[in-house]
């Protein structure tokens, strides 16, 4: 017995030992020849009902699949209809070859026999089985159990209804227990009341075949009718009357006559005039992929798995229709190496030329559907032709049809209903609203009927949809908006309304309300699809937009959304995108909305083409395919992703490993894609279907990296494990080709090499295929695939370890992910490095370059993609600025100092962009005098020294620091200047009289201070105290205990009265000077408290935490006023993006602007944000704010300056 069988008798076996009485049960089983009267006896013999049911259906489970189905039927038989239902999902298929002898189940001779007199058509030449599709049918006769009653097969042309029905009868079980009387098969199909006469005259005829009721036929239908009930009563009771392809609802009612009758239709309305109980068994327009292939490789002789990469392509294209893949598939068999020309034919809609002389009434594809759409009534065939306008797989709302019909609903849901019903359309009721949607190939039928009307058809829908909307005020909760988002361009762009489209796509107000709604990847690939048509406009207006969407694209795509208008402000001032922000942004500010001006942009270069975020968690790896349309992802989250390169539109998602999966690659013919992961396996995939074809499982431990060959004739994948092994395997035999053990050329390193962790990262093979490039730990390799001999050793030159490597496929590049968040081009001619690439916030884990060398694409913990450049980035200068900077606001001048990564001190007027370069030097920390006449710096050696900027004098102090110097700051009359150190002492020193004072009492580094009035000074420490001292006499005047931990930022009130203190214990405290213990201490954080500020009327203090959360609080009772909390999205990622470093409150007290992972500004009244301000990199340090509150200045992670002004 099949598991299937045996396992569904085990599960509902107590429920049947419950209920059965055995005997008759046993009876209809002897008769079926599968129990024996030796069997029944024992059965007999046990005590209890109970008890003989057990035994029996003990015995059943030892024997075949024909005693299951012996069981099933007499269930059925002896009224215990319920209990069969149970047992109906494990009825196994019985084979149908039984050598013509009878046999329990399936097709006996006695079948044949009854089917053979009773008119059913044959199986066709090609068959494939669709079981849960005749168990259906068979399950709804079960039901109508003797009584009159009607079985409905419904569905569009060609989809195989009068294959089902004669199959669902082809059963020797079924028909015996069901209709013993037999089965009686009309093809119907269209008929006049002449056509229809002779159809019952000629069943007559066959049910009274020796004329016992009449010698006559019947004169008309009436007659025939009648004569047809009293044969079916009489003559021939428990028998079922089939009738095929019923197109009228009045033919229909000619064999309303008390029986039992199952029809095929395309209309389900056509039982709606006949009487007694319907069931309707809908079957689905396509056959599965997997039945699809079978069909074509019975036709043409083949095995499944050596069909060409064609025969997917046919069923994908006609949806697995069983009408067209059986056309192709007989042509196929007359044509064998016709494969690409039925492809064509079909892709290109030509369906005349996919016609075949078969048993279907149709020769062709576009008869079979033109005939159902003549059936229409007059009135609603042009509704039908507007329909040509719809995308294929696309569910469309009533309302969108409401729009373009100008009808009330319940008008717009009759017409479709008729077409519903007559298999033309479809519908998907999902919960109240209806939405309808054509299959493929009615879309191509339609479009191919209607190719003179399409323009003017999506014309109309244009015009109808302008007389009710405005494109960018359509609300999310109206049923039709996601409709008109997603299609709006495409109706306009197939009208040829060019004017409308570029109108549309060149407005903010349609980008900000879409991406908001559906995310920028759609509207990216409009702009792609579109282009040349957006291009006749302006070239570059198309691509200002296009470009504004790439790389913002992982902001556009994250809750809370973006103000959309403040990102169009960071664009070029050249750009459509910052002219149209511009233009709102100020309308806005008129009504109290702020807005920011980044003033110093021009001088930033974006490198990145792409930015897309398609992983919830960390990407370790993407790749391009061959032909450089598609990019595979792969990281933390498990899964394997696969999204268009232009756009970053998501095709393909499959959870690939029970582990994170680190590494992916295409195929040279893009076909499959291989991942790898820390459970140690490899696994090969279908790249469009997502079918896992091959597991390997060989290492011993994670799998770090997997690259196929570049020959697609002879298909090699290499894999790199931290089991220090290179493998390579011959992708179709799926066996090991060779091993490489890396760590043998680590030999000469001075740890012992059993105690050496060599971990293979990354390998990348010549474009020739014959040599194979690894990275391990900070050094390159490259081997020959046939002798396994090592060619060359590259060593990096860095203390860091070589993430991720690969080699341009067409020239002398090779770029490098290294373990400190950077990217670097090597040209490995020379073994020099050619630029760096900074851009992503956090490790970098892989690169890749695009098939031609032209871009490479980089991914990272901080959850983006970036697409690069390889000419762009190559031209970039690589300088960039240290976070540690100082800003002198003068009037409306800005003036910065800032040190560059190569040690260079500049001097940068805001305003102008204008860098004066200065002196270099080891720079740790910078500032300038309050009247910009002196500069000082700190050194990483401890060294302290002061430029007069008037004619480039350097004073240096004597008495330098011992460690590295973290802080520094002139007095506000510019004669001393204070430092303070990791030694834990702090500097007074007057320069110009050289006289020095030490302030040393921290027992450990110190973290920052303040100047007070009256020449004290404020300092705090990561010992916990917070000391107040005399920068005069160097006595320490109050000494406060703080915290048990780090105090990691102070403020002073404005009045000079109170300090508040934060640390890392989670806590805030504010303080008096006069008095040694608290005032308030501020509880609720749950991360380290990382900054404070007194509000400029010293009544209220913000602080900020490590979780991004903000609160403000009221000075004088320490009650929290508001709680600034960042709304957690997309697993718990702030919205601040990380810490909060810095804070400052506006001159009124009314605003608050916070650094984090990017800027906030809030509003101290509410609570709630007023802007936020995206930054290139993350982790800013500190906000400089001008004392009227309109200028702000910060340095990101990548080293880029911000300059920003208040818009007014």
């Amino acid at each position: 017995m099949d598991a299937k069988a045996r396992n569904c008798l085990l599960q509902h076996r107590e429920a049947l030992e419950k209920d059965i009485k055995t005997s008759y049960i046993m009876d209809c089983m002897i008769n079926d020849g599968v129990l024996t009267v030796l069997e029944e006896e024992k059965v007999k013999n046990e005590p209890t009902q109970q008890q003989r049911a057990a035994l029996l259906i003990k015995m059943i489970l030892k024997k075949d699949n024909y005693s299951y189905i012996s069981f099933y039927n007499a269930l059925i038989h002896e009224g215990y209809k319920d209990l069969a239902a149970l047992l109906h999902s494990g009825i196994p298929v019985i084979s149908s070859s039984n050598g013509g002898k009878d046999s329990v189940g399936g097709i006996t001779s006695y079948v044949k026999t009854v089917l053979c007199e009773g008119g059913v058509p044959q199986r066709p030449v090609v068959f494939v089985t669709r079981k849960k599709l005749v168990n259906a049918i068979r399950q709804n006769l079960f039901i109508l159990n003797g009584e009159p009653g009607w079985v409905v097969i419904y569905g569009m042309a060609g989809c195989g209804k009068s294959v089902l029905a004669a199959e669902a009868v082809r059963d020797h079980f079924f028909l015996d227990g069901c209709f013993p009387g037999g089965v009686h098969w009309v093809s119907v199909g269209k008929q006049d009341k002449s056509g229809l006469l002779m159809k019952l005259q000629n069943l007559c005829s066959r049910l009274d075949q020796d004329e016992s009721f009449s010698q006559r036929l019947p004169l008309n239908i009436e007659e025939a009718k009648d004569r047809l009930r009293i044969l079916m009563l009489r003559k021939h009771p428990r028998s079922l009357l089939i009738l095929d392809d019923v197109w009228d609802p009045w033919v229909l009612k000619a064999f309303d006559n008390q029986c039992q009758i199952l029809l095929t239709t395309r209309d389900k309305s056509v039982t709606d005039s006949v009487m007694g109980p319907k069931y309707v068994v809908s079957v689905e327009s396509g056959l599965g992929k997997e039945k699809g292939l079978e069909i074509l490789s019975l036709f043409v002789n083949m095995k499944k798995a050596d069909l060409p990469e064609q025969a997917h392509s046919i069923i994908k294209e006609c949806k697995g229709s069983p009408l067209v893949v059986s056309l192709i598939g007989a042509l196929l068999r007359d044509f064998p190496n016709r494969w690409d020309y039925y492809l064509r034919q079909l892709q290109n809609k030509q369906f005349k030329r996919i016609r075949k002389s078969s048993s279907y009434d149709y020769e062709a594809l576009d008869e079979a559907m033109s005939i159902s759409v003549e059936m229409l009534r007059e009135d609603i065939t042009d509704y039908y032709a507007d329909l040509s306008i719809l995308q294929k797989d696309v569910k469309v709302p009533t309302k969108v049809l409401c729009i373009l019909w100008d009808m009330e609903t319940e008008e717009v849901e009759d017409i479709l209903q008729e077409f519903v019903n007559k298999s033309l359309l479809f519908c998907d009721r999902n919960g109240k609203s209806f939405c309808y949607y054509l299959h493929d190939l009615q879309v191509d039928f339609l479009i191919e009927k209607n190719r003179n009307q399409l323009q003017d058809l999506h014309k109309k829908i244009i015009t109808q949809f302008q007389k009710h909307y405005q494109p960018h005020t359509l609300s999310p909760d109206q049923e039709d908006c996601m409709y008109w988002y997603n299609f709006l361009a495409y109706h306009m762009a197939s009208a040829n309304m060019h004017k409308e489209l570029c109108t549309l796509m060149f407005s903010l107000d349609w980008i900000k309300a879409k991406t908001e709604l559906v995310g920028p990847a759609h509207l990216i690939h409009e702009f792609v699809e579109y282009r040349h048509i957006l291009d006749e406009k302006d070239c570059a207006v198309c691509e200002n937009f296009q470009e504004f969407l790439s790389l913002n694209g992982h902001l556009l795509g994250r809750q809370p959304f973006p103000n959309i208008v403040q990102l169009g402000l960071c664009e070029p001032e050249t750009s459509e995108v910052y002219q149209q922000a511009k233009l709102q942004a100020k309308q806005e500010v008129d009504h109290g909305v702020l807005y920011l001006e980044w003033i110093n942009k021009k001088n930033i270069k974006n490198l990145s083409r792409l930015v897309v975020r398609p992983h919830t968690d960390a990407v370790y790896h993407a790749c391009f395919s061959e032909d450089g349309q598609r990019i595979a992802s792969c990281g933390v989250d498990k899964t394997l992703q696969v999204f268009k390169a232009e756009t970053g539109e998501k095709l393909l998602e499959i959870k690939a490993h029970e582990d994170e999966v680190l590494c992916c690659t295409f195929s040279a013919d893009d076909r499959l894609i291989a991942t790898c992961s820390v459970d140690k396996k490899v696994k090969i995939w279908n790249s469009l279907t997502g079918e896992l074809i091959h597991i390997y499982d060989e290492h011993s431990e994670q799998v770090n990296c997997c690259h196929f060959t570049n020959n697609s004739h002879y298909l090699l994948l290499a894999t790199a494990s931290s089991d220090c092994f290179l493998k390579l395997w011959d992708v179709k035999s799926a066996n090991e080709r060779k091993s490489i053990n890396v760590k043998q050329f680590f030999l000469n390193s001075e740890e012992p090499q059993e105690d050496m962790e060599v971990i293979v990262k990354c390998c990348s093979w010549s474009a020739d295929g014959a040599r194979i490039m690894v990275a391990a730990k900070n050094k390159i390799f490259l081997f020959d695939i046939h002798t396994s001999g090592l060619l060359a050793e590259i060593p990096t030159g860095h203390h860091s370890t070589i993430q991720y490597c690969d080699f341009s496929p067409q020239n002398h590049l090779a770029v490098v992910a290294l373990s400190q968040c950077c990217v670097e081009l090597w040209n490995m001619d020379s073994y020099l490095k050619v630029a760096d690439c900074r851009g992503h916030l956090s490790w970098v884990h892989c690169v890749m370059f695009s098939p031609d060398g032209s871009s490479f694409l980089t991914s990272s913990d901080d959850q983006t993609i970036r697409l690069w450049e390889t000419k762009k980035v190559c031209k970039n200068s690589a300088i960039v600025l240290k976070q540690e900077i100082d800003v002198v606001f003068q009037e409306n001048e800005v003036t910065v100092l800032a040190v560059d990564n190569i040690k260079r001190l500049q001097l940068i007027n805001g305003k102008t962009g204008q860098i004066d370069y200065l002196t270099e030097a080891q720079v740790s920390c910078c500032c300038l005098s309050p009247h910009l006449q002196y500069i000082a710096f700190g050194g990483e050696d401890g060294a302290i020294e002061i430029l007069e900027l008037l004619n480039n004098r350097i004073f240096q102090s004597r008495i330098g620091h011992k460690k590295t110097v973290r802080h520094i700051q002139f007095t506000d009359d510019g004669k001393t200047l204070i430092s303070s150190s990791d030694d834990s002492s702090i500097q007074v020193w007057n320069w110009q009289s050289e006289e020095y004072v030490f302030l040393q009492a921290h027992q450990e580094t110190v973290k920052d201070f303040k100047l007070l009035k009256n020449s004290k000074l404020l300092s705090w420490s990561f010992d916990g105290t917070v000391k107040v001292w005399s920068i005069i006499t160097g006595r320490i005047e109050k000494d406060f205990v703080c915290h048990q931990d780090t105090v990691l930022s102070c403020d002073i009130s404005p009045d000079a009265s109170k300090f508040s203190s934060t640390s890392a214990d989670k806590t805030a405290k504010i303080w008096s000077f006069d008095l040694l213990s608290p005032l308030c201490e501020l509880r609720g954080h749950k991360g380290c408290v990382r900054c404070s500020v007194f509000s400029v009327d010293s009544t209220l203090l913000a602080t900020g935490d490590d979780n991004g959360e903000i609160r403000i609080w009221n000075v004088s009772n320490g009650e929290l006023l508001h709680l600034c909390a960042p709304i957690s999205v997309e697993e718990g990622a702030a919205t601040h993006g990380g810490w909060v470093t810095d804070l400052c409150f506006s001159p009124d007290s009314k605003m608050l602007v916070s650094a984090g992972g990017y800027l906030k500004w809030w509003n101290v009244v509410t609570g709630e944000s007023s802007q936020t301000f995206y930054t290139n990199g993350t982790y800013l340090k500190k906000i400089h704010v001008s004392p009227d509150f309109k200028t702000y200045v910060t340095v990101d992670n990548l080293g880029i300056l911000y300059i920003l002004q208040m818009l007014e």
